[in-house]
């Protein structure tokens, strides 16, 4: 018998007993029947280094007996059945999973510990945020960029493409047909010097711009103090003044921000007396706070409109600091229905669009 002879007689005793087969070698097997299936396996979500164990396993298969194909078929099937739950699996898939269910804190300090047990630099730069990769692709030369391009997961990379300047995406974009004869080693080189420059990045403090967070204390202001500190800011940094005059959103804003369908859902939040109280406010007021008493009773049934209107008639006029607490209420209705998901707002750059 031939030394051949003897190699395959000996293969096709081990593949006899599917008890003597590692988990390894069986998994190529079940991948190996399913592509003869003609079946659309999508491999890509595994670990490099399975993804290589696999393709390996796979390349070492040759005759596989009947008998043993479907011994391994039965007990990949059974160990399907025995299944009751999946997980996410991984860090990062378990941080999508509970993405604005967790603080931010909490999901940076646990991408810092995936990030320090791990031996793979390009696993740091995958798991920074697309805007964060966007600085990196611009910072560094075109054809390190294309490297780093090739080496984050596709639905990343194509995002981190459309938030590029247009002629330097197409530059990064065509860099990228260079790099086949780049070296393994280079590509470790380079993703480790990437990781150890832009990968640790301290968490900030407050996760609004100063802008936003003056606007937000702002909103709560009286409308003197608001107008006071606004036109101070004004003086002192007009850019900044102007940012946070963006993130002030007041009674008079209504009208620009909440679209006619959602006010039902804002008013449906704030007490009956409350909004009274508001409009009679707005009314007496005159000007941008009376067009957004109007806009409300212009959009909502008509039936509640008149009957609104007939306690407005029998309302005297309210004092100043009540009558702005009652449309900061209002407000509040408004922030709560957006943070519950009931309406949005319509952005100022959507409305200068129109």
């Amino acid at each position: 018998m031939t030394n051949a002879s003897v190699a395959t007689a000996q293969t096709t005793s081990l593949l006899s007993r599917p008890g003597a087969l590692s988990r390894r070698r069986k998994a190529a097997m079940v991948v190996q029947i399913l592509l003869a299936e003609g079946q659309a396996l999508s491999l890509t979500k595994l670990p490099e280094e399975v993804q290589l164990d696999l393709t390996r396993e796979l390349g070492s298969l040759r005759v596989i007996d009947k008998t043993t194909m479907e011994a391994v078929a039965r007990e990949f099937l059974s160990d399907l059945e025995a299944v009751g739950l999946t997980a996410p699996g991984g860090i990062e898939a378990a941080l999508n999973a509970l993405r604005d269910r967790i603080s931010p804190a909490a999901a940076a300090r646990l991408r810092a510990e995936q990030t320090m047990g791990s031996n793979d630099p390009w696993a740091v730069i995958a798991a920074m945020e697309s805007p964060e990769i966007v600085i990196i692709m611009e910072g560094e030369s075109t054809e390190i960029a294309a490297v780093a391009l090739s080496k984050i997961p596709v639905a990343k990379a194509a995002e981190v493409l459309g938030l590029l300047p247009g002629e330097r995406a197409r530059r990064i974009a065509f860099a990228v047909s260079q790099t086949g004869a780049v070296s393994p080693d280079s590509v470790a080189r380079i993703g480790t010097a990437l990781a150890t420059a832009y990968g640790d990045k301290p968490l900030p403090a407050f996760t609004e711009s100063p802008e936003a967070r003056v606007g937000e204390i702002l909103n709560s202001s009286p409308a003197a103090t608001r107008d006071a500190v606004l036109e101070a800011l004004g003086t002192d940094d007009p850019e900044f003044a102007e940012g946070v005059r963006k993130s002030i959103f007041t009674f008079a804003n209504i009208p620009a921000r909440v679209g006619p369908t959602d006010l039902p859902k804002v008013i449906r939040l704030v007490d009956g007396e409350v909004l009274v109280t508001a409009l009679a406010a707005a009314f007496a007021n005159d000007g941008e706070d009376k067009e957004t008493a109007e806009y409300l009773l212009s959009n909502i049934s008509q039936r509640m409109a008149d009957q609104l209107r007939e306690e407005l008639g029998e309302r005297g006029k309210p004092k100043r600091a009540e009558g702005e607490a009652a449309m900061s209420e209002v407000i509040a209705g408004v922030r709560k229905a957006v943070e519950q998901g009931d309406i949005k707002l319509i952005e100022e750059d959507e409305e200068e669009e129109e």
